[in-house]
C-alpha cells in the first residue's frame, strides 16, 4: 500500500483547506493514457473517493485517494512532498525504503 510522509500528509492537508475542501477530500491519482502524458499518473484535488478508489488516510487525517490502476502501480511507493528554490511544493513518489 502506498505509504505517506508527515510532510506529504501536511501538504495535503494545507492544499485541501486552502481550496476549501471538506475533511472528506485529499488528493486523487488516476492514470492516464501515453497518447495523453508522458507521465503516467494524474493528480488533482478531489472533494470525496471515487467509486471503487482505494483510500490512504495518513497523518492528521489526510487522505489520498488511489483509482484501482494507480493503486496497483502506486502499492509500494512512498508519496513525498519538498518545496522547490520558488516556494512550490512538488510531490515525489519514491521507492519504499528510499
Amino acid at each position: 500500500m502506498l505509504a505517506v510522509t508527515e510532510a506529504a500528509a501536511d501538504a495535503i492537508s494545507a492544499l485541501t483547506a486552502q481550496d476549501g475542501i471538506s475533511e472528506q477530500g485529499g488528493l486523487r491519482f488516476t492514470l492516464v493514457t501515453p497518447e495523453v502524458s508522458d507521465t503516467p499518473l494524474a493528480v488533482a484535488l478531489a472533494p470525496e473517493p471515487v467509486d471503487g478508489d482505494e483510500v490512504v488516510t495518513a497523518s492528521a487525517g489526510a487522505q489520498v485517494f488511489l483509482e484501482p490502476g494507480a493503486a496497483e502501480l502506486l502499492s509500494d511507493k512512498v508519496l513525498d512532498v519538498a518545496q522547490d528554490a520558488d516556494g512550490q511544493l512538488n510531490f515525489a513518489v519514491l521507492e519504499q525504503g528510499d
